[in-house]
């Protein structure tokens, strides 16, 4: 077995390993923790003390997105048992509180520290990861198809080709990732076609300053 097989198993196994022992309170002892917590902070939107506050609520969105079976039950179950472990009140297991609580989630918060902690990674890398001791930038892009509301198909248009009615709103995605430590640096959001809607206009998005 080669060098590069040998690192991508160990890889593969410790990102098994973290995914497994990681749940909703991991990541918010991850987000309070001294290098993030004034980000967060910062980022916090006015909010009454819920049963489920922004930071707390981000937390199980991020352990939500991370678990095999996704769900919105799910997430909340874990939550209302581990608050049962902790000497914490009975709270319901109903999901709409929980679904209220991430559609006030700011899209600007979690961008934001998406693009802050690819930075502290960044950061983080030792020099010999390093690609002729340069810090390489690589582009990648995608596309996600996306609830087929009418306020989607306004901002984001199904392909053409497709009659109206039978297809999804598709979005374009662009990534800029740190090739040494595959972190995502910064990322736009764009439409899938029409005018700027392709991956160069996206690029030039990333650059421009305060974004």
């Amino acid at each position: 077995m080669n060098l590069n097989s040998k690192l991508k198993q160990l890889k593969q196994a410790r990102l098994t390993k973290v995914m497994r022992g990681n749940d909703v309170y991991s990541f918010f002892h991850l987000l309070t923790r001294d290098e993030l917590l004034w980000k967060v902070e910062s980022l916090l939107p006015d909010h009454r003390e819920r049963l489920f506050p922004p930071t707390e609520t981000l937390a199980m969105f991020i352990a939500q997105a991370l678990s095999a079976e996704s769900s919105c039950q799910k997430i909340v179950n874990e939550m209302s048992v581990k608050r049962v472990l902790h000497g914490l009140p009975v709270c319901s297991t109903s999901t709409g509180g929980y679904c209220k609580a991430r559609q006030r989630l700011p899209g600007e918060m979690v961008s934001s520290l998406v693009c802050y902690v690819g930075q502290l990674v960044r950061k983080k890398v030792p020099v010999e990861w390093r690609w002729q001791n340069r810090a390489v930038k690589m582009i990648d892009g995608t596309t996600v198809s996306m609830p087929d509301t009418q306020a989607n198909q306004q901002v984001y248009p199904q392909q053409g080709a497709q009659k109206s009615g039978l297809g999804f709103p598709l979005c374009r995605l662009l990534g800029v990732i740190c090739l040494s430590s595959g972190a995502l640096l910064n990322a736009a959001v764009g439409r899938f076609n029409g005018k700027g809607a392709n991956e160069q206009a996206l690029l030039r998005d990333v650059n421009r300053p305060g974004f």
